[in-house]
């Protein structure tokens, strides 16, 4: 039985008290809305129709926004239309007016455990993933409840100090606690934070380590492994690299990759930012996915896949992947077993090397769209996520658009390595090409010294034209003024002159490379907004690594 108390929190007022009970009314889904025939009728235009649902599932209360107009919050925090939230003791559902405090939860049906009252503390909710008393309020929440009843309301200021914080974005010092070996050349590295922080990200973002490694400084991105419907701790998971790097032969690729294999162990510390990018399942939400992924490009799919099963969410995901061989597939037990217990959520695994000894009884080659018509004859009506190597990237996307795959409903996440951006044409407006989401084929860049490259060395005028160059670019603490034909980033243009601009992502999504414009104007676009905040931008920072210079621009570094 769900006990409800509903506050409108324009007044604030306590409205009235209401009941739930599948046992005793015989169903399991309880509507809320504005419409008369819901089970909570709250009669106010900020609320559609049918708002949302409150379903009984496994002896637990879900509340599930079913795509209304103004959306839902539970706990301060914004729903994803058609995702099941777990509901506990002390929760605030936020929709338009009104406030339903979650006043009492009684399980009348007998539970495994040996007390109702205890929690898993294995799979906590991202929502109420703490003890009830310590649940952060709204401010809005916080007054109607007031002042329905001051007496028995204990302020957040009165609650006990020891209340675990929540983390959402920005610098962390992370703590080893566990390694885990996928496979031969595959590792998953899981971190908490001391004091511990509860993790709160989007599923399938990723994060930027910042290391020193033999003195020097290096930053590398990671995407999640982990999923936020499990907050207490944050997983990234390495494969070793060899120690090659044919798109860069300046960048010993497999630097960070693995130095962590050799050098990280239980109880080491390091530190991070984060979470970054738009490749989430949160972004694009879709009642039908497909995850195409190969190699390590599975980490994110993964971060997404245990979301979507830990939330029970009304998803149909076909999950494809494609690995060397049956030892290399990172996640293979849990695939499986996820495969096993949920209907919707579907397996298909190709391996693309012949294999003498080993038995495998699936899929070989590369992805067709003969094989794709089998694992998902429904692809059109699918929401495509891809991540993999870059010729694995490239292939998927010529296969999709070769056979009339809308393209809008493509979203990919490169683990290749970085590629120069294509320049815009002479006398044409600067475009800058926009990464299709998130860390892109950047991911092998690393920040080592380099020489410093005299101006004199630099051409000042266009070879082929003989003209004066374009732009000018004045780094005003090195006291160097760069001339420059506006066709590559400022980011770019400081490296070749030896000027150090601290810099992860190169695609405008992390925030890392950000310096104030002193003057000039510069053309920036495709950059994640979440890299510069409101007052940043008003102040004149720039993200350098997506900013092209126009006519004489200066800049703080």
């Amino acid at each position: 039985m769900l006990k409800l108390r509903i506050f409108n929190t324009q007044i604030p007022k306590e409205l009235k008290s209401i009941h739930l009970s599948a046992e005793a009314s015989n169903k399991n889904d309880f509507l809320v809305g504005r419409a008369p025939h819901c089970d909570v009728l709250l009669d106010s235009a900020t609320l559609s129709r049918e708002h949302g649902k409150i379903s009984f599932e496994a002896n637990q209360y879900h509340f599930i926004d079913l795509g209304s107009t103004n959306g839902s919050r539970i706990n301060d925090i914004q729903l994803e239309p058609l995702h099941a939230v777990q509901l506990s003791a002390t929760d605030i559902i936020q929709l338009g007016d009104f406030a339903i405090l979650i006043d009492e939860i009684i399980n009348l049906a007998p539970l495994e455990k040996s007390s109702v009252d205890e929690e898993d503390p294995t799979e906590p909710s991202l929502i109420h993933p703490i003890s009830p008393v310590s649940a952060e309020k709204s401010d809005l929440v916080e007054k109607a409840i007031v002042a329905a009843e001051p007496s028995q309301y204990m302020p957040l200021a009165c609650l006990d100090p020891s209340q675990i914080d929540r983390w959402t974005k920005g610098n962390l010092t992370l703590q080893c606690i566990k390694i885990i070996d996928e496979t031969a050349d595959v590792k998953t590295f899981c971190f908490v934070t001391n004091p511990p922080n509860l993790f709160t990200y989007k599923a399938g973002q990723f994060l930027t380590l910042e290391l020193n490694i033999n003195g020097v400084e290096v930053l590398r991105s990671y995407s999640i492994s982990s999923s936020p419907s499990r907050p207490h701790s944050l997983e990234i998971t390495v494969k070793r690299v060899p120690s090659s790097n044919p798109e860069d032969p300046n960048i010993p690729a497999g630097l960070v990759s693995n130095w962590l294999h050799d050098n990280l162990k239980e109880g080491s510390q390091i530190h991070a930012s984060g979470a970054f990018g738009k490749f989430s399942c949160f972004e694009y939400p879709s009642q039908k996915l497909l995850f195409l992924s190969a190699g390590s490009g599975i980490t994110p799919m993964m971060s997404m896949s245990r979301w979507i099963y830990d939330t029970h969410s009304d998803c149909d995901v076909v999950f494809f992947h494609c690995a060397r061989s049956p030892e290399d597939i990172i996640y293979r037990q849990e695939l499986e077993m996820m495969a096993a217990r949920s209907p919707k959520f579907h397996l298909a695994v190709t391996v693309t090397r012949s294999m003498t000894q080993q038995s495998w009884m699936g899929m070989r080659g590369r992805l067709t769209p003969a094989m794709l018509e089998m694992i998902a004859s429904d692809w059109r009506d699918r929401t495509v996520f891809v991540c993999g190597p870059e010729s694995f990237m490239q292939s998927t996307k010529s296969l999709l658009e070769g056979i009339g795959f809308p393209m809008q409903q493509y979203h990919e996440e490169s683990f290749g390595g970085a590629k120069k951006s294509s320049k815009p044409a002479k006398d044409e407006p600067f475009a800058v090409s926009a990464p299709a989401f998130g860390i892109k084929a950047w991911l092998g860049k690393l920040q080592l010294p380099q020489e410093s490259m005299p101006i004199a060395s630099i051409s000042l005028k266009n070879p082929k034209s003989g003209k004066s160059p374009a732009a000018t670019i004045v780094f005003t603490k090195s006291g160097k003024e760069i001339p420059c034909d506006g066709e590559e980033s400022i980011l770019e243009i400081a490296e070749q002159s030896g000027v150090k601009i601290r810099s992860s992502c190169r695609v405008g999504s992390c925030g890392s490379c950000k310096k104030v414009k002193l003057e000039g104007e510069v053309k920036m676009e495709g950059y994640d907004e979440e890299a510069l905040e409101p007052s940043e931008v008003a102040a004149g920072y720039i993200l350098c690594c997506v900013a092209f210079p126009r006519g004489r621009v200066a800049i703080d570094v």
